[in-house]
């Protein structure tokens, strides 16, 4: 009977019913009111449910919780770097420069991106054979037997890649050519190192891109070559700030350039110029140094002469054709500079336009059996005139195989799709440099159906070793590891990086001496005089998309670029003054974002591209245009949200330079996606800069005043101004700061990449940053200033620019902790401003009161919802996220956290040791990212530290200090070398 009274009040019982029919008391209102308020209010407060299923047996090589590090080079067809990769529970989640390596030991936007192409949905996820999913037996059978067929009828097998100077993989090639010897290697690179390459050997000897040591040099004369972005192999920055530092001895920077740069932003002196006259000045000062010549460029004599004076402590570097680098190792030679070293090449770029010209010549005339295409796209990247004759000749080739990771325009044509691994799920080896070796390892077991090109050469080859790793590891074991500074394959593993000690010179090879025949071609050479009515196009590389090989990822489509700021597009850039003759504008929409016409590129009365919209680009040469690579692509979910166009398409003879070339107006109107839309500080003194001479002979109160605020006491610093206790700032313990020395800043955006994949930063699309609703936490601010005071019309034509970093100031006196009504916000002890996600309720208070706008409003859930259908949307793009940081939900107030999880962690490694924290274990996302060091971060209690001798340098400064928030980053003003009498001048 009780169970059935039981059911009955379970199952019938409607206290809501009888409540009405007046059958409950008072107490049993209020009881129940109470009841379902509190479960509605539980309810709406459950997060969702996540079902894990932990380890039965765990891997003796993962700890929960506890990060492991893998040394390891990230390499593809741009970028090459010695990386350590940190893995979280088996899955990679960050990538971070190796120390330990001499070179290549940097981590760009593009090296740290490339994490986030393992956990591509997109990726191919097995074989495919004619249009149809396959088998790697059915796949092996069917290319075994073409070759067979093919090592008969004496036709070339070639094997098409991207550089890849891989000594084990070459040596594996000449295995396979053993068993079929009509096998060829030719190297492709969608953007040609060809004429340097072709310089060097002419000029030195030997077929290397020469490397360049900038940090003892104290002049640096740059002829349109962008060293702090992609001129060089290797980026050039580390060694470039090491002598940038304030002193007599301050390197001083000339950039003479057609579009502006990260490089030419950070020269002392930059002219503008378009790419017939910077190459006639290049000349001209050729024949001034070798033959005493009188150039008729004023600014070329002026620097002919800097060049003599200065003589070794000097150093020209330039771009363009062949003639231009060879002028300048010419110079370099002639001076004998110490930044080039005569020992040292760079192999990481093999381009050869020659080779690939006789390639296309015998796939016209169908001497090719076999084409295999390893991990580049021809279809895309060829000029418009190559591009459709090389799509119908592959048509007749018999056997065409794709080593790819995903689909793309020239998979659409090959037979065999093979599918390669991630560079993170790979094995392999890479000769970069003179004498030095580096490995690449496995940080995951590979996702999908995927196999090495290696291996599947091992097997169609018949050769002995099993797989790739043990033909790897026995190559290196005989060949490698006895001639260099380790004593085993896996201490080689280990560090990531070997040098070979027992070795030749290379410098044995070279040719130091400067032919006759040099010096009288070019002293009686004579640049065309004729003035070209057309416009000079000058291609350029962004330092988020490189050359296009990571399209698809969209951290890099959404970083910002330095100098235009604008994300998920390219454009053709022009200056302010013929864009008013052509009636092109950029102007400010209602919705905060920028407007701008378009324009048809046009040569030889050929539509090259369509509708490219136009920038305004203040500093670009007159009777110059820039467009970026890269863009322009048809495969993959983010081609339809970017407007990119295809530059490749006008890439004649691989010149970065293409002359002749007409735009027309057309009726479209482009809407950019950028996250900055003022372009001064407007008198503001946010960014602090003064010249050399000043800084060196006068006090600080000249280059850095103290800027202080009127009170009925007089002018006051903040410093005594305060309606705070001051006892509350914590002198016990650790606290915090951040100096960011905009000197040694450049602007490349590393660091935003870094605070990314750090943070668990989401990606909003091209639409929510046109409505200035980006959410980096990070941002790096470009400002234009004139040259002369009160001259607005010299911003256009030749300003001067400077960058600042700005993330979270994490002040003492934080102005948004105070107006927060649910105390979200609050200051913890050790000097962070921390975010409590769970009690915003998304007033945004905070970032009204916060004045330097460094707060991010959730506006949706990006986190599995269609509307953003980006990485962390589905589940294997999830699997790139930080478990340290949570991933924040709609409604909450988000910002920089000076990496607390990061500190955290090293606090309590020190307890368990019993021991002090030391000062170089204290790092952020971006301090450990950045190239340059430029980003400091440590603990200013402790008064040996880095960070307070940064603090107390006669260089720094707080950003709007005079408010009195007292923001625990600092930064150290920039200053720039224009002390020659020579120069001043220089217009």
């Amino acid at each position: 009977m009780k169970l059935n009274k039981k059911e009955k009040i379970f199952d019938n019982y409607n206290p809501i019913k009888d409540l009405f029919k007046g059958e409950t008391s008072r107490r049993d209102f209020l009881k129940w009111l109470g009841f379902g308020t509190a479960s509605v209010t539980l309810a709406a407060c459950k997060g969702p449910v996540i079902k894990s299923i932990p380890y039965v047996v765990k891997p003796d090589n993962i700890t929960p919780g506890i990060p492991n590090y893998y040394a390891s080079t990230m390499i593809d067809s741009f970028d090459i770097g010695s990386v350590l990769v940190k893995t979280r529970e088996g899955r990679p989640i960050k990538i971070e420069p190796n120390s330990s390596s001499e070179y290549f030991n940097t981590t760009s936007a593009r090296i740290q991106s490339s994490l986030l192409s393992l956990y591509d949905e997109e990726r191919l996820r097995n074989p495919f054979l004619k249009g149809k999913q396959s088998s790697w037996k059915e796949i092996d059978n069917y290319v075994i037997q073409h070759l067979k067929y093919l090592s008969k009828t004496k036709k070339y097998i070639i094997f098409l890649s991207y550089s890849f100077p891989s000594f084990s993989t070459k040596k594996l090639i000449q295995d396979f050519k053993k068993k079929y010897s009509y096998t060829k290697w030719i190297t492709y690179d969608p953007i040609s190192y060809s004429k340097a390459l072709d310089a060097s050997e002419e000029t030195f000897g030997v077929r290397g891109f020469p490397v360049f040591d900038l940090e003892k040099s104290e002049l640096i004369v740059s002829f349109d070559a962008d060293f702090l972005g992609d001129w060089s192999p290797e980026n050039m920055a580390k060694s470039y700030v090491l002598n940038r530092r304030p002193n007599k001895n301050m390197m001083q920077h000339i950039q003479i350039e057609s579009n502006m740069t990260i490089t030419g932003a950070n020269a002392d002196i930059r002219l503008s110029k378009k790419p017939s006259d910077i190459k006639k000045m290049l000349l001209e000062i050729f024949q001034k140094i070798f033959l005493g010549k009188k150039p008729k460029d004023e600014n070329a004599e002026k620097i002919a002469l800097l060049i003599n004076k200065m003589g070794s402590k000097s150093v020209i570097l330039a771009d363009g054709d062949e003639e231009s680098y060879e002028l300048s190792f010419l110079i370099n030679k002639k001076i004998n500079s110490h930044a080039l070293q005569r020992n040292k090449f760079f192999f990481s770029k093999e381009s050869n336009d020659n080779e690939f010209i006789n390639f296309l010549k015998n796939l016209e005339k169908e001497n090719i059996g076999g084409l295999f295409i390893h991990n580049v796209n021809p279809i895309y990247s060829l000029p418009l005139s190559i591009s459709e004759k090389v799509k119908k000749f592959i048509k007749k080739i018999p056997l065409t195989v794709s080593f790819s990771m995903k689909k793309d325009e020239t998979n659409e044509m090959m037979d065999v799709l093979a599918p390669i691994p991630h560079w993170l799920e790979s094995w392999g080896d890479t000769y970069p440099v003179t004498n030095v070796h580096t490995l690449i390892q496995p940080t995951i077991q590979p996702i999908f159906s995927t196999r090495q090109f290696q291996d599947s050469l091992i097997i169609w080859s018949e050769i002995k070793e099993k797989n790739y790793y043990e033909y790897l590891k026995k190559t290196w074991e005989k060949d490698i590891v006895p001639k260099s500074n380790v004593s085993s394959f896996n201490e080689a593993l280990f560090h990531g990086v070997v040098k070979i000690t027992n070795h030749k010179p290379v410098s044995g090879n070279l040719n130091f001496s400067i032919s006759n025949k040099k010096i009288k071609k070019y002293g009686k050479k004579i640049v065309d005089k004729k003035v070209e009515k057309n416009f000079e196009l000058r291609f350029y590389t962004k330092i988020s998309m490189g050359d296009g090989h990571q399209y698809n990822n969209p951290w890099l489509q959404e970083l910002p670029d330095p100098i235009t700021r604008t994300t998920w597009d390219n454009y053709l850039t022009i200056s302010y003054f013929d864009a008013n003759k052509m009636g092109l504008k950029n102007w400010n929409s209602g919705d905060g974002s920028i407007n701008g016409n378009c324009v048809d590129l046009i040569k030889n009365n050929k539509t090259i591209i369509q509708n490219i919209p136009v920038f305004i680009q203040p500093g670009q040469a007159v009777g110059s245009i820039g467009l970026a690579f890269g863009y322009g692509q048809n495969q993959g979910k983010l081609s339809k949200l970017v407007n990119g166009k295809n530059a490749y398409r006008g890439y004649e003879n691989f010149f970065i330079v293409q002359n002749n070339i007409q735009i027309k107006k057309v009726d479209e109107i482009h809407k950019f996606a950028c996250v900055q839309l003022h372009h001064t500080t407007v008198g503001r003194s946010l960014v602090k800069e003064t010249d050399l001479d000043i800084f060196l002979n006068n006090p600080k109160e000249i280059w850095n005043e103290e800027e202080k605020v009127l009170t009925h006491k007089g002018m006051l610093s903040q410093e005594k101004i305060s309606i705070w206790d001051q006892n509350h700032e914590n002198k016990n313990g650790h606290h915090f700061n951040l100096s960011i020395d905009l000197n040694a800043c450049i602007g490349c955006g590393a660091c935003i990449i870094a605070c990314h994949s750090e943070n668990n930063v989401p990606v909003v699309g091209k639409k929510e940053i046109e409505k200035s609703r980006d959410m980096h936490w990070l941002r790096i601010d470009r400002y234009y200033f004139s040259q002369e005071e009160n001259n607005e019309k010299d911003i256009y034509k030749s300003p001067k620019i400077t960058f600042q970093p700005i993330m979270c100031q994490h002040c003492d006196h934080a102005p948004c902790e105070t107006v927060c009504p649910v105390g979200a916000t609050s200051h913890g002890t050790q000097g962070q401003n921390m975010m409590i996600y769970n009690r915003c309720v998304g007033t945004r208070y905070c970032a009204n009161n916060c004045p330097y706008k460094v707060r991010r409003f959730n506006w949706f859930n990006y986190a599995n919802n269609q509307k953003f259908d980006f990485n962390m949307n589905n589940t294997l793009g999830k699997m790139v996220l930080n478990p340290d940081v949570v991933v924040r939900s709609r409604g909450v107030m988000e910002k920089c956290s000076l990496c607390i999880q990061r500190t955290q962690h090293v606090i309590g490694i020190a307890k368990k040791e019993n021991r002090k924290v030391k000062d170089k274990e204290f790092e952020t996302a971006c301090s450990i990212s950045c190239p340059t060091k430029a980003i400091t971060f440590g603990d200013i209690n402790d008064t040996t530290s880095l960070i307070s001798k940064k603090i107390k340098n006669s260089r720094s400064y707080k950003l709007l200090d005079f408010i009195g928030v007292r923001p625990n980053v600092s930064y150290q003003l920039k200053i720039r070398n224009k002390k020659k009498n020579e120069i001043e001048k220089m217009k």
